[in-house]
């Protein structure tokens, strides 16, 4: 079972399901892509780190590390910084509903950037969520 995947699956969910971040970017442009340039604006599903987080000795518990990439049009940086807080509003309404044989112990935003693209036109925001899993039998 890859757990990073299953992670990238219940945020994406979360985020498409919550209004507050689709009254802001449209649910399909909300992507796990490679290219850009993004959609504009958009959410892309970055890349992510899994890391074992537990003490237990059948290693069952690990941290993923997940990277979202906000893009917006903007000579400035509030599109982003909006999106960016409705992304970890929608962060903070619980757990994720994950997979079977995965289950989320905790969930949160743990840093959140804001850049200028090189471009001169586009406003980047980069927000940082670990999750906290345990694989189940």
């Amino acid at each position: 079972m890859n757990i990073s995947y299953a992670v990238q699956k219940a945020l994406r969910n979360r985020l498409i399901g919550a209004a507050a971040v689709t009254s802001f970017v449209p649910a399909n442009s909300i992507l796990d892509r490679n290219d850009r340039p993004a959609p504009d604006p958009s959410i892309i599903i970055g890349e992510d780190q899994v890391i074992d987080d537990g003490d237990m000795i059948d290693r069952s518990v690990s941290r993923i590390v997940s990277t979202l990439h906000v893009w917006k049009k903007e000579s400035g940086l509030s599109g982003v910084k909006a999106i960016a807080a409705a992304v970890r509003d929608a962060i903070r309404q619980g757990r994720l509903a994950l997979e079977s044989g995965v289950k989320c112990i905790d969930c949160r935003v743990s840093d959140t950037r804001f850049l200028r693209d090189p471009d001169g036109e586009t406003a980047h925001g980069v927000v940082t969520i670990e999750t906290i899993v345990r694989e189940v039998a």
